[in-house]
């Protein structure tokens, strides 16, 4: 059930301000030519629902298409010591067969740091790395094709595991420390102590739409991609520096992607080189898709974490001093593994101050598939991290969770993070008491006491947890975005952006924000496709930063266009630049009105220029990792949730039964897309942290790889009370239209489901006894953390 109400008046903390407020009716009313704030649908929803939203497996096949399949490794670590194809050579429909000799340009496609090849030479480093491709004139004749190959290795020993690679100190990088304070002597003085660990596990991306690139051989050598890709700067860099070709001979494209949540931000890139090879050496359409096993086998997702704290306290459940040990597991390669655990780091403190602090992030080489960006950025690692260790110190002290949560939230005094950035907003305070009182937390607490107290195979759990995400990029130079507008001469206007749309609603913010600034209808606007010939050097969309940055490009353009029209007006009609402005479908000239595209043409007659390029730069952040200090975030989006779950004591499974959900936004573009993120972010979460159980074997195969043993949640799986609502307070950073960004924080809001059900299993202890529940928690882990609680209660309540 859906909640976008007023909600209950409500008081803070005694020097809580502003009082938290939610999203009122009347700001989530269509209005007739849409400004911002309102519930406009989605620009591409009536072709999503009909089926004519186009993907790049629906373009027309041109002729002489063909189609790539890659041949793989079976091994996790080895080298090959021979290699036939003599037999795929022959495999009826093949045009073309390469290997990494083949390569005319750059071998290695990685993102930032070296590592990637192409396709592999002597050696193997993970189960399933292409090692030669085929292009042939049908998909399944490619697929056929190779398994013909006759390939012999020598094995060698695999790293799989992180604790293997933590004991033989196998690392991809080297490890990062944030460093506030003394830690070893505040936990070494603290009244308690306290210390623990919890295995997350990653998550894969599951995204609608594969992996798929066609490349199309141009004139004079130059090649166009058409790819589902969330960078496509990238995309160009890589498939002509592969090519040997300069960048402005490969144009890439993106119209849209059946979902990404980061796994399309490096890992696409890959798929369109390998159909611009063979695009290249065969002088045909090219078109590589990833059927869903091999999409499941060889492209990276979320990393697994295992994570380490040692903390001091006061008996309240105060933190005093903190240490924390994060390692990721990256697999063979760097990929972006270095900007992943440290924002790991940067959210290991979550929403509280941990007074001294010490975090050390360690990036372990295993011989996996390489890891890869997934929504939230290794921040869900950093922010679970902390909810484990605040709920172990509510056990031990035998206080509520939710009280040692508000007793160490972010507070005016208390406002430095580990990293160095002052936190300046504190709206968590308000946020977690207007929850807090809206989802009638402390009543239902009593109850489930209650309830549990007369139940004993049948235990419920209450949690409610905060999240604090940091807004940009933490490589610096990403923060910056291009835009490209056109007005035409009947008035309509076409915008051109570096960000991607792959379903968050993107283009439609984009599209809002371009018709408010000239007071036209959004009919007026046409959101084109990212394009790297329209926009150049763009940054990848990612890291929640889609909107502020685009958005931001975007509205510098119309500024542009309209400071020239602004001025041809009041040089034309002898007014004032304060008596011009762009309304209601109208320009207002004084006391005089003219329609929009009446004046647009007189303009052009003029020849007032009707194209701008738009430019933004984020301001105020910078890093220095020589001192691990610095502001890396423009500002904090915040929110908190609080999940209600039931469990059955002796089977491990369970019900999220409600959820409550209070979320800050800032002055919102769009509600109601604002709220579908929130919603399908949380859901995703929630998978993550109970379901989605990514696995493999003692050989390095992954054996989670289909919809048959990998279990994303379905609707029987939403809660069945779901409440959301929006923290009403616009954004103190200058960013578009005071809008925060809302992509990725919402699914760390799936945490307190987690905590919840953690807080059913140490109610078998009566709430004396913090079990172990790593994630995620499926019910077997749920079973075994009940198994826990009941050991605790054998030994007489004697903790191991």
């Amino acid at each position: 059930m859906r909640k976008l109400t007023e909600g209950h008046a409500h008081k803070g903390k005694p020097d809580a301000t502003p009082t938290a407020r939610v999203a009122t009716p009347e700001r989530l009313q269509p209005a007739g030519t849409q400004p911002l704030g309102c519930q406009t649908p989605h620009e591409s929803a009536h072709l999503h629902v009909t089926g004519r939203a186009q993907y790049v497996d629906d373009a027309p096949v041109p002729e002489g298409l063909l189609y790539v399949a890659t041949g793989q490794s079976v091994h996790a670590h080895a080298d090959i010591t021979a290699l036939d194809l003599t037999e795929v050579k022959r495999a009826p429909g093949v045009v073309d067969v390469v290997v990494q000799g083949d390569i005319p340009g750059k071998i290695d496609v990685a993102p930032v740091y070296s590592g990637d090849p192409l396709l592999a030479g002597d050696s193997v480093q993970y189960v399933g790395q292409p090692i030669f491709a085929v292009a042939a004139t049908s998909f399944a004749a490619a697929q056929r094709a190779v398994q013909r190959a006759q390939v012999s290795y020598a094995t060698k020993p695999a790293v799989l595991e992180i604790k293997d690679a933590l004991a033989q100190e196998s690392f991809v990088l080297p490890q990062h420390r944030l460093l506030m304070g003394d830690p070893d002597a505040a936990i070494a003085n603290a009244p308690h102590t306290l210390a623990g660990e919890i295995y997350v596990r990653g998550q894969e991306h599951f995204y609608l739409e594969g992996q798929i690139s066609q490349a199309t051989p141009l004139e004079d050598g130059a090649i166009h991609i058409l790819s589902s890709s969330q960078h496509p700067t990238e995309v160009q860099k890589l498939v002509a520096e592969v090519l040997d070709l300069p960048f402005h001979k490969v144009v890439a494209e993106v119209r849209r992607m059946g979902g990404g949540f980061g796994g399309k931000e490096t890992q696409a890139a890959p798929l369109a080189c390998l159909a611009a090879l063979f695009a290249q050496r065969t002088g045909r359409p090219v078109r590589y898709r990833m059927p869903r096993h091999d999409d499941m086998v060889q492209t990276g997702k979320r990393h697994d974490f295992y994570n380490r704290y040692r903390a001091g306290f006061d008996s309240r459940g105060r933190l005093l001093g903190v240490d924390m040990i994060l390692a990721g597991k990256c697999g063979y390669s760097a990929d972006l593994s270095d900007g992943i655990v440290d924002r790991a780091m940067f959210h290991a403190d979550n929403a509280y101050y941990l007074g001294a602090a010490s975090i050390l992030g360690l990036r372990c080489k295993t011989h996996t598939v390489s890891n890869t960006a997934f929504r939230g950025f290794g921040g869900p690692k950093g922010v679970l991290a902390a909810e484990c260790m605040i709920d172990d110190i509510a056990r031990h002290l035998q206080l509520d969770p939710l009280d040692v949560r508000k007793e160490n939230l972010y507070q005016p005094g208390r406002d430095e993070t580990p990293y160095g950035q002052k936190i300046s907003q504190h709206q968590l305070p308000d946020i977690v008491a207007a929850l807090e009182q809206s989802s009638d937390y402390r009543a239902r607490r009593h109850a489930i006491g209650q309830y549990n107290a007369r139940h004993s195979v049948t235990k419920k759990g209450l949690a409610l947890t905060p999240v604090k995400f940091g807004i940009s990029f933490t490589a610096k130079h990403l923060n910056q975005a291009g835009a490209l507008l056109h007005i035409y001469t009947d008035g309509s206007m076409q915008i051109s952006h570096g960000g991607t749309e792959m379903g968050q609603g993107l283009y439609t913010k984009i599209q809002q924000i371009v018709a408010n600034a000239f007071g036209q209808p959004l009919a007026q606007v046409a959101v084109v496709s990212t394009r790297t010939d329209k926009v150049p050097n763009t940054s990848p969309t990612a890291a929640s930063s889609g909107t502020d940055l685009n958005g931001m490009a975007a509205l510098n353009a119309c500024e542009k266009i309209k400071a020239d029209l602004c001025s041809f007006a009041c040089a034309h009609f002898n007014v004032q630049p304060a008596d011009v402005a762009f309304a209601e479908g109208q320009v207002r000239l004084g006391a005089a009105r003219m329609g929009f595209t009446e004046f647009i043409q007189l303009a052009y007659l003029n020849r007032v220029p009707l194209s701008a390029a738009g430019f933004y730069r984020t301001p105020k952040i910078h890093y220095d990792r020589a001192t691990a200090k610095g502001r890396p975030f423009l500002y904090f989006a915040n929110g908190a949730a609080v999940s209600e779950v039931i469990i059955d004591t002796e089977t491990g499974e369970y019900r999220v039964t409600r959820v409550d959900i209070l979320h800050d936004v800032g002055a919102s573009l769009n509600p109601a897309i604002d709220v579908g993120q929130i919603e399908g972010g949380f859901i995703q979460g929630m998978g993550w942290l109970t379901s989605e159980e990514l696995l493999w074997d003692d050989k390095g195969r992954v054996i989670s790889n289909s919809p048959a043993n990998y279990k994303i949640p379905t609707a029987h799986d939403v809660p069945t009370e779901f409440n959301v609502q929006l923290f009403d307070q616009a954004n103190a950073e200058p960013t578009v239209h005071r809008s925060k960004a809302v992509g990725e924080p919402p699914l760390m809001l799936a945490i307190s489901v987690w905590a919840a059900l953690r807080d059913a299993c140490a109610s078998v202890a009566n709430y004396r006894f913090s079990p172990t529940l790593n994630a995620p928690a499926t019910p077997e882990q749920v079973y075994w953390a009940v198994e826990q609680a009941r050991a605790f209660n054998a030994r007489g309540g004697v903790h191991e």
